[in-house]
């Protein structure tokens, strides 16, 4: 086993075992490793959940002999974590929890261990392994992982009010796992869905399952059951905005159907769909009623930067979906006319992010009937071009400190200005790439 390679399972199982032989604890793995163990999908992290012993006890065993960090244990709930090279591993005491109306910590007590299993969210996560690697299932989890059918395991009402963040993982399963929700899901999200905000569930869990949502295989699906069951209105009020904003031109779609046709095409980068979900946000403050939304890229960039930062995003990961956002309309009105300057201003404004930006292109107008999809690939071709020129003249080649040494003026305004009319010269090839030559220019134009 590598430094930083996860730990082989038989040999997280043979380490398991022994910590709980040594101590005579009972425990059993459950959860989401036992279900993607059964669907054949990878998933590194285990929970187990102990029926007779101390789970803390355990987790201080297993790391002792694994010669990992002593556990980080949370006395009040019971739990405690290890983390391993490429694995957590989290052990709990069967416990039962619920949710005051108006607190986000749970109130917790021990219980059996199907008391443990009916507080959990959908029945197929309380399918246990134990550690021999069999197989236990009492509560008809397997049957359903079979059905691909998302099903609580008790009222889902009570489910969800135990812990209102369960309807959000409900949809993410199913954006994740492709399966569907029973009937009776959708109608105790409607019903609970006030429950679903601060203090009771904080911002950082529900963005938590918004990325991840995102990044799923299906994102349109999840933003199609957000919508059914009445939770986009809570948490993503500003995409509700653009139901029924009605296009003209090439689209097809109101508002909010075309950004969900958007998503769905954009690559599975999480940033991108995040762009992707807010890109045609600005338009129902811009709807002019005739089809019009000028200026929408603007509103729309400070609309997803508001919500961004509501929702805990970082500072980095604002920049770059308000940079997208802003400049999404660019490489869907390029023609053929366009200069080289042009097309080297939208890769400078782009920057790091014009991969991105054209990928966001592509999808905008695969969710339209744009005729002419193909103008994106002369406009790649251009672009490749210009941003393999050498000498670059995307890069600047002058500083503030040079124009004010040349012009003897003191910092301001003026030289931003000046700076910024060099740099157009370059990028339209007026003035050569290099620094002496803007130098040079700057000497001899003393009108700039």
């Amino acid at each position: 086993m590598g430094a930083n390679q996860p730990i082989e399972e038989r040999q997280l199982l043979s380490i398991l075992k022994r910590a709980a032989s040594d101590l005579g604890v009972h425990a059993w793995i459950v959860g989401g490793y036992v279900r993607d163990r059964l669907l054949g999908r990878p998933h590194l992290d285990l929970d187990l959940v102990v029926e007779v012993g101390d789970a803390l006890s355990l987790a201080r065993r297993f790391a002792e002999l694994a010669g990992a960090p002593p556990p980080v244990t949370f006395e009040r709930f019971g739990t405690a974590q290890v983390t391993l090279p490429g694995r957590l591993v989290e052990f709990v005491t069967a416990r039962a929890e619920s949710y005051a109306p108006d607190s986000r910590k749970p109130d917790v007590r021990h219980a059996s261990l199907e008391e443990d299993l009916r507080r959990r969210d959908f029945t197929i996560n309380t399918l246990l392994m134990d550690l021999e690697g069999d197989f236990r299932d009492p509560l008809g989890g397997r049957k359903d992982l079979e059905a691909k059918i998302l099903r609580t395991p008790n009222d889902p009402l009570r489910t969800f009010a135990d812990d209102p963040l369960r309807m959000l993982r409900g949809i993410r399963f199913a954006a994740e796992l492709g399966f569907e929700l029973a009937p009776d899901l959708v109608p105790a999200m409607r019903r609970l869905k006030s429950r679903l905000a601060p203090p009771v569930i904080s911002v950082e869990r529900i963005a938590e399952e918004l990325r991840k949502m995102l990044e799923s295989p299906r994102p349109k699906l999840a933003l199609e059951l957000l919508d059914e069951a009445d939770l986009l209105e809570v948490v993503l009020p500003e995409i509700a905005a653009c139901k029924g904003v009605a296009q003209t031109g090439y689209h097809t779609h109101d508002v909010f159907g075309h950004t969900l046709l958007t998503v769905e095409a954009t690559p599975p980068d999480l940033l991108s769909r995040t762009a992707a979900l807010f890109h045609d946000v600005g338009k129902p403050k811009t709807a002019k009623g005739d089809g019009t939304f000028i200026g929408h890229e603007e509103v729309g960039a400070e609309l997803a930067k508001a919500a961004l930062e509501r929702l805990r995003f970082s500072q980095r990961e604002i920049e770059v979906v308000t940079r997208l956002v802003r400049l999404h309309l660019r490489p869907v009105f390029f023609k053929s006319e366009w200069t080289d300057g042009a097309v080297r201003r939208l890769a400078r404004d782009a920057g790091p992010q014009l991969d991105r930006l054209m990928a966001l292109a592509r999808a905008d107008i695969a969710a339209s009937a744009y005729p002419e999809p193909q103008k994106l690939d002369e406009l790649q071709a251009r672009l490749d071009a210009v941003r393999s020129e050498r000498p670059s003249r995307l890069e600047p080649l002058i500083t503030g400190e040079d124009i004010m040494r040349a012009r003897g003026i003191r910092p301001g305004p003026e030289v931003g200005r000046i700076k910024q009319k060099l740099e157009e010269l370059v990028i339209d090839g007026e003035v050569p790439p290099d620094r002496q030559a803007v130098i040079d220019y700057l000497a001899t134009h003393p009108q700039l």
